[in-house]
This record gives structure tokens, sequence and C-alpha cells, in this order.
């Protein structure tokens, strides 16, 4: 199925990320497992059947989100396929998307924040934390982002890191004062603890215990641990800071478009969502001022 060419072609030219590979590499699976059971050849499928595909795949329960996941990794993989000649015409390219709800996504209040701030301790680990913590409410980036920066990236006298993005696009952002305090305590110890003999932890901006460059997932576990000890019932992930980042700049007056360029969305309409928070302060200000309120304001 030329999949492996698929694959090599959107990692180094189209330079996915290792998860959106990961992701495209188990969608691919799951087509050539329906073009064995239908006893299909790939080369000749027309859009009945690619029709029938993404339709069993929602008859098997999958989310709206991953069954137009799957499509969309269908209709670039055969767009692939027709650039190269390998296929006349593409069968998924008029394929409509499943129409999904969209949540309105987590975020923490500003107390919150402080909290999860306030239990991290002393020394190399509890330093590293609390600025993991910081980096990633003071910028808005992914998790993918944080633990991707190297000490290069940093521009001191700027305050700003450069981060590279989705599809391998980078954008600056910015270190509040809290971050660039706690980057300051944090860099000292860090160069004590680096692996000397590992190159690729000397250029990281964060490292784990054993001094090497922290993963995603040893992000994820540093924030889970202060999220059980702070007793909020709340669902909180790295991602909840990108959230929360977004959110409080909205509050707090930012113009939606600049904080699209912070957060590196290529349409504004994805960062439309976060708006939601402005939604509360038009509640409270329309039960104070409004004669029709109610004494009470509104009930929610």
């Amino acid at each position: 199925m030329k999949t492996e060419d698929y694959l090599r072609y959107i990692r180094d030219i189209k330079n996915y990320s290792e998860q959106t590979l990961r992701a495209y590499a188990d969608d691919l699976k799951k087509f050539e497992v329906y073009l064995a059971d239908q006893q299909l050849d790939y080369l000749s499928l027309d859009s009945v059947c690619a029709r029938r595909f993404i339709a069993g795949l929602s008859r098997k329960g999958l989310a709206k989100s991953s069954v137009n996941r799957i499509l969309s990794a269908m209709n670039s993989y055969y767009s692939w396929l027709q650039a190269n000649a390998f296929v006349e015409s593409n069968p998924f390219d008029n394929i409509r998307s499943l129409k999904q709800n969209r949540d309105l996504p987590d975020y923490m209040f500003e107390n919150e924040i402080d909290l999860l701030l306030s239990l991290t301790g002393s020394g190399f680990a509890g330093i590293r934390d609390r600025f993991i913590l910081e980096l990633l409410y003071s910028t808005g980036c992914r998790v993918s982002e944080a633990s991707s920066i190297n000490i290069s990236d940093i521009d001191f006298r700027e305050q700003s890191i450069r981060v590279t993005g989705k599809g391998g696009k980078e954008r600056i952002v910015y270190l509040g004062v809290s971050a660039i305090e706690c980057l300051n305590e944090y860099l000292p110890l860090k160069n004590i603890r680096t692996d000397k003999d590992d190159a690729d932890a000397a250029n990281a901006l964060l490292i784990n215990q054993r001094g090497r460059r922290i993963t995603q997932r040893g992000i994820a576990m540093i924030i889970e641990k202060y999220v059980r000890k702070s007793g909020i019932a709340k669902k909180i992930s790295p991602h909840t800071f990108r959230h929360s980042f977004a959110t409080h700049l909205i509050d707090n007056g930012a113009d939606i478009r600049i904080v699209q360029e912070m957060l590196g969305h290529e349409s504004l309409s994805t960062t439309q969502i976060y708006t939601h928070m402005g939604i509360e302060k038009l509640r409270d200000v329309y039960s104070s001022a409004h004669p029709h309120a109610g004494k009470h304001g509104v009930n929610r």
C-alpha cells in the first residue's frame, strides 16, 4: 500500500509530529484490515467503498472526532497517491466530515493555578516543577512544544522563547515575570543535574531526575502529582494550562487575533472557543446592572 513511503513523506517533508505519525499509521492499519475483509484493492477503490469504510467506523461506535481524523488521514494518503500517479483520483475527496459538538475546554481559575504552584517544594525537583507549571501557564505552549525547547531557543533579553509547533511552524512566546524568576532559579540546578554524556540533555531546557531531556509523559505525570496533592476536583492535564492561558488573556481584554498568534492556531475559529469565559463576565454585568435581572441576578 506504499504506507511506509507515505509515512516517511509526512514525517520528513510535511514535518508532522510523532504523535500524528502514530495516529496516521494506526488509521492506515484499520484501512488495510477493511480492504482485506472486503477483498478490495486500494489502487482501484471507488467512492462507494470509501464511504462504506467511513460509515462502518461510525457503526463501530468510534467518536466523531476519531472518524474525522481517520477521514483526514485517508484524504491525505490518497492525495499523496494521486500526486505520485499511483491512482487517478481520490475516492475520499468528496466525503464530508461528521459535524461535531465542540465541548468547551476545561480551564483553571487563577487561585487554582496559584495553589498548584504553592505545592512545589525546594530542591531540584520542586524548583524544576514550579518552572514547568509557570512555563505552561505563562506561554500557553503545548506539552510537545515544552518538552522540545532547547536553551538556544530562549532570548533572555526579550524574555521570549522560540517554539516549534504543529507542522514544524515556529512562533515566539513570552515569559512573564514569575516564569523568569523560576527560570533563573532552575537553570543553575539544571546545569549541575544534566547528564554530561548526553548532548541532547545539554541542549534541552527541561530535564528529568536522571538528567535526560524530559518527555511529554514526564511532564504530564508531574502535573498529575500536584493535582492529586491539591484536591482540585477537575481533570487537569498539561493542555489545561494552555486553555487557562487563553481564557485568562481573553477574559482580561486581549484581542482574540493576538491570542490566536500566541497559541499558534491557523484558524481563528479554533481560538474563538476560549471566549466562553467572557460569558461569565457578561452574566455578572447583566446581573448587577440590568433592571429586570432581579435582585439575586441570573439563576445559573
